[in-house]
C-alpha cells in the first residue's frame, strides 16, 4: 500500500481547527480521534476502489542487441484485465547501466484496454543489460491510496562494442587495392604471387618486365604481383587484470577490442583467415571459421560480455593454443600490457617459444598522460611526477627492445591510436611479403 502527500495533507487540514479552536483536552482528544477514523476510512475505500496492480498482463518489445553508444527504446505494453479502471504509475527496473532514466509514467487504462510504454536507453557499458521487474502503482479515483506490485517481466539487451575504429577502414582497404593490384602501384615481396599481365607504362620497375610475353606482343609487359592470400591470422586478447586499467575514457580491454575488430575487417577483405581468442586463465571467448561481415558479427557477439578479470594471464598456454588452430606459419597478434618487465615477464618468457615458426606482432596501449607528465617540470612536486613518469617509459621502451630482439614486432600507441597503427603494421608486413 502507498499513500500521496494530499492523503497526508487531508489529516493536517482536518487537525488543524481541533488545533486552533478546540475547548478542552476531553473534547479536543475526541474530535481529534473522529477525524482520524474519517480519515482512515477515506484511504480504505479510496484502497478497496483500486483497480487491482497485479491483474495485468505486460509485454515487452526491445531489440536484441545495439552497439555502445547508441540510443534504444525499450516498450512495455501494460493491458488492464482487471474489473476496474486501471490509474496506474509504471516504472521500468533496468538496471543503472542500462542508461534508462528514473522516471515513472501515468498511465490511464480502462478496462480490458491497453496502453504502451516508452523508455530511453544509452547503455554505457557493453555486455547484457537487463530489466527483470516492472513495479505497477494503482491509485483510487481519489488518489489517496494506492496498491502495488512488482511484477516479473524480463527483458535483455546486448550491447556490442561500439567499434569506433572503422573510421579507419576505408583508407585502410585503399591501400589493400594498392597491393592487391587493383590500381597502377604494383608490388613484389617474398610472400607475394603473380596476378597477370598488363602494358608496361612508364614508372614500373623494368625488373617486373615479362620479355617472353613482351616478344609475343610485340610491346613492353609487365608481370603483376599481389600479396598470397588465405593466410592465418590469430589475435590473442589478453582478458587478465592489466586489462582493467583506464587509459584516457576506456579500458586497455576495450582498446584492445578495437583493434581486433579493425585488423579482423582488413584482413579479411584480403582473403586471409581470421582467429580470434580471449584469454587469461582460461578462454573467455573464442571465434573460429568464420569471413567476412559475419567474422565482425562473430567477434562482437563474443567479446561483448568478457570482463577483465583480476588475474594473472597465463602466457605459457598461449603456444597451445596457437596450435590448436593451426601448425602453419601465421600471423599471431597478441594484445596485452608491455609497460615494464615485471608485468610483461610471462610474456617475454613465452615469446621464444613461438616466434621461431610465426610471425608475432605484440601490440599495447601507452598513457599520453604519462609523456604529459615527464614534461611538466613547475615545481618540485611536478619534478618527482616526471621523474617517476621518465622511469616508466624508459621500462616500457626496454620492454620493446627485448621483444624486438625475441623476433617480435613491437606496436605501442595511444588508445585512440592503437588500431589504426596495428592495421598499418599489418598492410606493411603483407606490402613486404613477410605474411
Amino acid at each position: 500500500m502507498a499513500i500521496s502527500g494530499i492523503y497526508v495533507g487531508v489529516l493536517l487540514v482536518g487537525m488543524l481547527p481541533i488545533m486552533l479552536f478546540g475547548t478542552s483536552p476531553t473534547s479536543a482528544f475526541g474530535t481529534l480521534g473522529l477525524v482520524v477514523a474519517i480519515w482512515l476510512l477515506l484511504g480504505l475505500v479510496d484502497w478497496v476502489l483500486a483497480a487491482p496492480a497485479r491483474k495485468v498482463s505486460i509485454e515487452r518489445e526491445l531489440p536484441d542487441r545495439v552497439r555502445l553508444g547508441e540510443t534504444l527504446t525499450s516498450t512495455l505494453f501494460v493491458t488492464n484485465l482487471g474489473p476496474r479502471t486501471l490509474r496506474a504509475v509504471i516504472r521500468d527496473g533496468w538496471e543503472p547501466s542500462a542508461g534508462a532514466p528514473r522516471m515513472r509514467v501515468k498511465r490511464f487504462i480502462p478496462v480490458g484496454e491497453r496502453r504502451a510504454v516508452h523508455t530511453a536507453l544509452k547503455p554505457w557499458r557493453r555486455g547484457d543489460r537487463r530489466s527483470e521487474f516492472v513495479v505497477i502503482r494503482s491509485w483510487g479515483p481519489l488518489h489517496l491510496t494506492a496498491r502495488q506490485a512488482v511484477l516479473k517481466a524480463p527483458g535483455r539487451v546486448r550491447i556490442l562494442p561500439p567499434f569506433n575504429s572503422r573510421k579507419h577502414l576505408p583508407s585502410r582497404i585503399a591501400r589493400l587495392r594498392e597491393l592487391d593490384g587493383q590500381t597502377t602501384l604494383q608490388v613484389r615481396g617474398q610472400g607475394t604471387e603473380f596476378d597477370s599481365l598488363r602494358d608496361y607504362v612508364r614508372g614500373d620497375d623494368v625488373r617486373s618486365i615479362d620479355w617472353r610475353a613482351t616478344a609475343r606482343q610485340q610491346e613492353l609487359v609487365v608481370r603483376t604481383w599481389r600479396p598470397e592470400r588465405d593466410r592465418r591470422v590469430i589475435i590473442v586478447i589478453d582478458s587478465g587484470r592489466t586489462a582493467a586499467a583506464r587509459i584516457e575514457d576506456e579500458t586497455r580491454l576495450d582498446t584492445a577490442i578495437e583493434s581486433a575488430l579493425l585488423l579482423a575487417a582488413l584482413a579479411t577483405r584480403a582473403g586471409d583467415r581470421v582467429e580470434l581468442v580471449a584469454f587469461d586463465q582460461r578462454v573467455r571467448a573464442r571465434v573460429q571459421g568464420f569471413s567476412g561481415s559475419v567474422l565482425l558479427s562473430k567477434i562482437t557477439d563474443a567479446m561483448a560480455n568478457v570482463e577483465p578479470e583480476l588475474i594473472e594471464m597465463n602466457w605459457q598456454e598461449v603456444p597451445r593454443l596457437v596450435r590448436e588452430v593451426t601448425t602453419h606459419r601465421a600471423l599471431v597478434v597478441l594484445l596485452t600490457t608491455a609497460d615494464n618487465a615485471g608485468t610483461a615477464r610471462g610474456l617475454l618468457e613465452m615469446l621464444p617459444s613461438i616466434t621461431h615458426q610465426h610471425l608475432v606482432m605484440v601490440a599495447s596501449v601507452i598513457d599520453p598522460e604519462t609523456e604529459e607528465l615527464a614534461e611538466e617540470l613547475s615545481d618540485r612536486d611536478a619534478v618527482m611526477r616526471a621523474a617517476a613518469a621518465e622511469r616508466a617509459m624508459l621500462d616500457a621502451g626496454q620492454v620493446r627492445r627485448t621483444m624486438t630482439r625475441l623476433g617480435a614486432d613491437a606496436v605501442a600507441a595511444t588508445p585512440y591510436e592503437l588500431p589504426p597503427r596495428v592495421a598499418d603494421r599489418y598492410l606493411e608486413l603483407k606490402k613486404a611479403g613477410r605474411l
